[in-house]
């Protein structure tokens, strides 16, 4: 006895239009919600003290004319939406949202929506396509059924507003700690951090290049998050540890921050790589220090004292020392990634022989 398939959905998948604004906003919100006919990829939660949309929100501002937007209409209504940011110099693709409305039809329309993502990758030679998503919904399972892999987690650490900020440390203090800014000479430096705070599986998905820490500082997407969307709307600065002994060279770096201060509605940010055996409270406490100078001198940033911080599950003490300082977990995510590429072996020295 065979049984039959469910008829496909007679709805179509097609590139979104200035008209849709209005209704994608719509959904976008419906989808954030509890309502158990919607589907999101649930970051970092659904609910308070942090909406997606209010993270993840589209002013035309913040999406960049090589950004992919495609929609699920049927019958004259839009029940589906996929948000793409590409990284033009990496030929990196990040899934930023992924919504389906439907009790029956959500995941249908998410999947449809995700292969036609798949379909314009393969056309424009995207290299990797990266989502982050909350374990929930069926998201891990649709994402590998379209070829993902799931390669780690990440905490996602919440300090609330309530909370004052630390008074900006003194440029003494910083150099006593041995904190500074970035630089473009510290390109090896951070690379040689990357490598050792990272697993070497980790490292080689993510194929972070020197070329990408030379850049840093304009390229938002180095160290890569979950919540690295959100830099889009904030000012976003740099800066280093340095080894009380130097290493051996000289130049080793025991930790770095990315710290992004909002503009708009979203929490500030805070990023951190750290050595394992290093301590880097004092670079955290230099970074909220440096949220409340932007935040008090006026301007266009908001004066909101909310931060969040992503943390990666083997970064491990980096939750603790966060913990010290007054943030909370709120949320797991889960990171993906899909090659479009096939890997090679990358060209190296060899011994001579002779035959």
């Amino acid at each position: 006895m065979t049984a039959s398939r469910p008829p496909r959905q007679a709805g179509k998948v097609r590139a979104a239009r200035l008209t849709d604004l209005a209704a994608l906003g719509e959904l976008s919100r419906l989808c954030q919600s509890d309502d158990p006919a919607t589907r999101s990829l649930g970051l970092p939660v659904s609910g308070p003290p942090i909406g997606v949309f209010s993270l993840f929100r589209l002013p035309l501002g913040a999406f960049q004319p090589n950004d992919l937007l495609y929609v699920y209409e049927h019958s004259g209504r839009l029940a589906g939406l996929v948000r793409v940011e590409r990284d033009t110099t990496r030929d990196e693709w990040t899934i930023v949202e992924l919504d389906g409305v439907g009790i029956g039809d959500a995941g249908d329309i998410r999947y449809r929506l995700v292969q036609q993502l798949l379909r314009e990758a393969a056309k424009r030679a995207a290299s990797r396509l990266h989502v982050a998503c909350a374990d929930a919904d069926g998201n891990v399972e649709l994402l590998m059924q379209a070829g993902f892999m799931r390669y780690g987690e990440e905490r996602i650490m919440f300090r609330a507003a309530s909370t004052p900020l630390p008074a900006p440390m003194s440029e003494s203090a910083a150099a006593k700690s041995g904190i500074r800014p970035t630089q473009p000479t510290d390109s090896v430096a951070l690379l040689r951090l990357y490598n050792a705070a990272t697993p070497a599986p980790v490292a080689r998905l993510e194929g972070v290049r020197l070329q990408d820490w030379e850049r840093q500082g304009t390229h938002w997407r180095v160290p890569r998050s979950s919540l690295a969307p959100i830099l889009r709307f904030a000012d976003v600065e740099a800066f280093v540890q340095a080894s009380p002994t130097g290493g051996k060279d000289g130049t080793q770096l025991d930790a770095f921050l990315q710290v992004g201060v909002a503009k708009e509605d979203q929490p500030h940010y805070l990023k951190l790589i750290c050595r394992p055996e290093a301590d880097p409270s004092a670079l955290i406490e230099y970074g909220l220090g440096i949220i409340a100078a932007r935040t008090s001198r006026g301007g266009d940033h908001r004066n909101d004292h909310r931060v969040i911080a992503p943390v990666r599950t083997y970064d491990a003490p980096l939750d603790r020392r966060l913990e010290d300082c007054d943030f909370e977990s709120i949320a797991n995510v889960t990171l993906l990634m899909k090659e479009t590429l096939v890997r090679v072996a990358e060209p190296a020295l060899v011994p001579a022989g002779v035959r």
